[in-house]
Formats: structure tokens, sequence, C-alpha cells
């Protein structure tokens, strides 16, 4: 048996190296524009993409940084102790000329800003990102009619390497966010109902579904994720105020896609 002086310590090393603490949490606050994408750093921080606002939190949903950012700041993922967020300064779903794609980097302890890289190939608006095995993943708008995605591939220092062709069908707006997980890309849409994308690692699709990951979804381990759930907040016209949000656990499933991890 463990000294009991020791069980701090060494929960503390358990998370550090991997352990899951993440469960249904919801993020502390309102914000004016709605959710757009969650990450996590693997351990005990949830980063929570508002538009305009890049939120740290940790595990429980409790605000550890809030920074301003500019709109409209996308999906996001992290990687090396950085945070990184698909942006578009320009038009979304349109022909391309009107999108203004950037990468906009943050240091993940502080949400400093560290760089912007321009990722002008996503010609119809960045909406989202991952990280994979060397390489960054991108998504993004699409024009109405457009019968494929696109995911694009970029390298650690975000020379754009492929553009590839997911054999989707249209989805409303394209596709919103984006995870890697136990060999296989997922992928969250708009649309009534929303759309959930399931692809193997040569972006084949293998699954689709009706199920609503487009404002978050990120991995939690175990063929677990946290999915983000966004609430509008209205006054007594009806008009949107404000928004909220939290995640809920939900578990990878061949036939269904998900299914949600009832508390």
């Amino acid at each position: 048996m463990k000294p009991l002086f020791l069980l701090p310590i060494l929960a503390g090393l358990a998370c550090a190296h991997g352990a899951e603490p993440f469960s249904p949490a919801a993020c502390e606050g309102t914000y004016p524009r709605h959710l757009q994408g969650i990450c996590t750093d693997d351990q005990d921080a949830i980063f929570w993409c508002w538009t305009d606002f890049l939120v740290k939190t940790d595990a429980a949903g409790r605000v550890l940084k809030k920074v301003p950012v500019a709109n409209h700041h996308g999906d996001l993922c992290f990687h090396d102790g950085r945070v990184y967020v698909a942006t578009n300064l320009g038009k979304f779903n349109q022909p391309a000329g009107q999108a203004d794609s950037w990468v906009f980097v943050y240091d993940g302890d502080t949400l400093a800003e560290l760089a912007r890289h321009p990722v002008p190939e996503l010609v119809h608006g960045a909406g989202g990102m991952a990280f994979h095995d060397g390489k960054f993943i991108l998504v993004g708008g699409l024009p109405p009619g457009v019968e494929e995605n696109y995911a694009y591939e970029y390298d650690g220092n975000f020379r754009f390497q492929k553009r590839h062709v997911i054999a989707s069908g249209y989805t409303h707006m394209g596709i919103q966010t984006v995870a890697y997980a136990d060999g296989a890309w997922w992928f969250g849409c708009y649309g009534k109902p929303s759309v959930l994308l399931r692809a193997d690692e040569d972006f084949k699709i293998t699954g689709k579904w009706e199920f609503n990951a487009s404002v978050g979804i990120a991995p939690a381990g175990d063929g677990r994720f946290l999915i983000a759930v966004n609430e509008a907040l209205k006054d007594a016209d009806g008009k949107t105020t404000a928004h909220k949000a939290h995640v809920i656990l939900a578990r990878a499933d061949h036939t269904a896609g998900m299914t949600i991890v009832k508390p």
C-alpha cells in the first residue's frame, strides 16, 4: 500500500501522464456569440472558442483565462503547449476569393497570441482544425450545391501539402468541427438535422449519421468524446441575448456513430 502522504502526488502524476478527468461540465459565464469548437490539453483543461472570445477552463468548466479574439475564430486544437484556431476574417461559404483564412496560435497557459499563419488554400473560409501524426488538418466552409467536402493538410510549419476530397455529399456550410481518435477522423456539420461524418486515415467516408457535434468534439480517451452543446439565451420577445455551453460525454459507436454516455 502507498503511504497516504504520497497519494496526492501520485494522483497528480497520473493526470500529467494522460489520465482522463473529463466529464460533463458547463463553461462558466455567458458570451455574445455562439460556441465554435472545443479542445483539451489531454490532462485537465478545456479550451472553448466563442467566435470572438477564447476561454480556458479547468475540467469542471471554471474559467482560468479569457481573451478577446478576432471575429471569426472557429474550431481549435491543442498541440505541444499551444492552441491553434482556424480563423476566417472574410466571408464564409462563397466562391473562391472572398475568404481570408488563417491559423491563429496562442500560448496554452496564458492565451497570449504567439503567431498567425495564412492558409489561403481554404478558399471558402477556414472553420476547424485538428493535429495528428505530425500534420495539421483544416476544414471549412462550402458553397451550396458542392457535393463534396475538403480536408487541407499542412506540415508542422503550415506549409501546404495536399487537399483531400471527402466524398460526403453536400453538408450545410461545409464542416464545422474536426477531431482525430483511434484511427478515424470525425467531422461535425450543421444541418437540420445536424450530421456527423466519420472517415478513415485516408479521408474515405466510413459513416454518416444524424448527430450534432457541430459546435465541438474532442477526444476524451477510451473511445469517448466530449461533445459541446450551445444554448442561446433569449429575452421575452424571443431575441437571442447571449450564449452559454456545456459538454457531454459520448462514446464512439460503430452503427450509431456516437451514443451519449449517461451520467
